[in-house]
């Protein structure tokens, strides 16, 4: 490989979940102090896949983009291949000797290195920086560079996780659960702000309800929220993601109620409702308790969204036990749902569980949830028509004159449904009231009142 003349040009693909994408921006931050061009892919001379191990499914991805980028790179369209991110810490030394056209391979814990690594690319011998166990997480002090529109941004507040559940790799791949101190988050979120007009913020990390635990000796969530809540110089919503059932305290629902800024949104991953499954899972709330909980929070939080997960084919789920699930999921009607099919992976303890389900029954459980959620949804947005709401424009509907696209509070970015406004000279980031005319199967249309 010839060496490399600065300043060289560097493309990114970041792959998983908006936590893998923070560590994206910080990556293409670093690399930008460190004297490297930020570029498409396209025009890039070295191409870097952020990836994500979480599932089968996703590892999977991972590889296929892997492949495509060496491929290019055996065309002659890359000069160099970086793999960053979960596969490499998870897999470790086994994924470079089974990939030994990349040229480099980086750790979750090891992101601050990533301008180093590049920089000895023109060495013969493959540049490996992968912690055993990875500690670091970035602060308010490490540029980033946001790979989002510019007027909604993803702050993570914590890495690393403390929950064991049973079917999870996010400890053994993050570490130990780490709080950012509060101070660097309200500094992060003041300095975005100054670059530019942010009208979302959204809160992310493997457990946000258990954050300050490590830190501060108690979870500070909700105080870490009510001193967001107070930036005041303009409107826009904040956004708490990823919480947990059995940490989620009675004041952080109270500031739900009553903080107009934050979003009427609570991101609730239940993952099961049968008592034995959830003890196979090792996740502590009973069924009671999730129903106690949801109930408490549509009683305090008039309108409020909630989001859950759930996953299906856990090893040993019977008929009796799904049917029980999906009992369940019909009665709440949760506004927005994502429906997994158990994954098998190494290094949990569930995966050496017996009864291990066939793919097919994992299949068909995910598809009769899937179309008991499609009619809830259904239901849900019917009893938006004639409603005027607020809206975020995200863009401008490139297929339709005078359409734009945005969402509610109660949809986040990317997973979530989203709104088709009619308007005229709308931007991103801006909030309009919008008439909600028609409904599809998990959108909105409607036109500025």
């Amino acid at each position: 490989m010839k060496p490399f003349d600065l300043p060289t040009k560097v493309g990114i693909i970041s792959l998983g979940c908006p936590r893998n994408l923070v560590d994206s921006e910080v990556l293409l931050g670093i690399l930008s102090k460190n004297g490297f061009e930020i570029a498409e892919l396209r025009d890039a001379d070295i191409g870097i896949v952020n990836t994500c191990a979480f599932i089968d499914e996703a590892k999977q991805e991972s590889i296929s983009m892997i492949l495509e980028l060496t491929g290019l790179k055996k065309e002659g369209k890359l000069q160099a291949v970086v793999v960053a991110g979960c596969l490499p810490q998870r897999y470790g030394k086994s994924l470079a000797e089974e990939l030994p056209e990349v040229d480099a391979f980086i750790g979750c814990g090891d992101i601050e290195k990533i301008g180093d690594i590049l920089k000895r690319l023109d060495k013969k011998e493959t540049a490996y920086e992968v912690s055993e166990a990875p500690s670091f997480i970035y602060s308010h002090t490490h540029p980033r560079i946001q790979i989002t529109p510019s007027h909604y941004a993803y702050i993570k507040i914590s890495e690393g996780c403390k929950n064991r559940c049973s079917f999870c790799v996010i400890p053994s791949i993050k570490g130990n659960y780490r709080s950012r101190p509060i101070e660097s988050i309200l500094q992060e979120v003041d300095g975005i702000s100054k670059k530019a007009h942010l009208s979302e913020i959204n809160i992310v990390g493997q457990d946000t309800t258990f954050y300050g635990e490590d830190i501060y000796g108690k979870s500070r969530i909700t105080e870490l929220l009510r001193k967001l809540c107070s930036f005041k110089e303009y409107r826009r919503w904040i956004r708490l993601l990823y919480t947990y059932p059995a940490h989620i305290e009675d004041d952080l629902i109270s500031l739900f109620a009553s903080e107009e800024s934050l979003c009427k949104y609570m991101d609730l991953p239940i993952q099961h409702i049968n008592d034995r499954i959830l003890k196979m899972m090792n996740r502590p709330p009973t069924k009671r308790d999730m129903s106690e909980l949801i109930a408490k929070i549509r009683k305090r939080i008039p309108g409020v969204s909630l989001r859950s997960s759930v996953i299906v084919g856990f090893p040993g789920e019977t008929d009796k036990e799904f049917d029980e699930l999906a009992d369940f999921i019909k009665e709440i009607k949760f506004e927005r749902l994502g429906v997994f099919t158990y994954s098998q992976e190494e290094g949990t303890p569930a995966f050496n569980y017996n009864g291990q389900i066939d793919e097919k029954i994992k299949l068909e459980r995910f598809n009769t949830l899937m179309e008991a959620q499609k009619d809830i949804a259904e239901e849900i947005n019917k009893s938006f028509l004639g409603r005027t709401v607020e809206v975020l424009i995200d863009e401008k509907d490139e297929n339709a004159e005078d359409m734009y696209i945005g969402r509610t509070e109660g949809d986040a970015p990317e997973v979530d449904g989203e709104v088709f406004v009619k308007g005229q000279d709308l931007k991103p980031g801006d909030f309009v009231n919008v008439k909600i005319t028609d409904t599809l199967e998990y959108d909105l249309v409607g036109e500025v009142t």
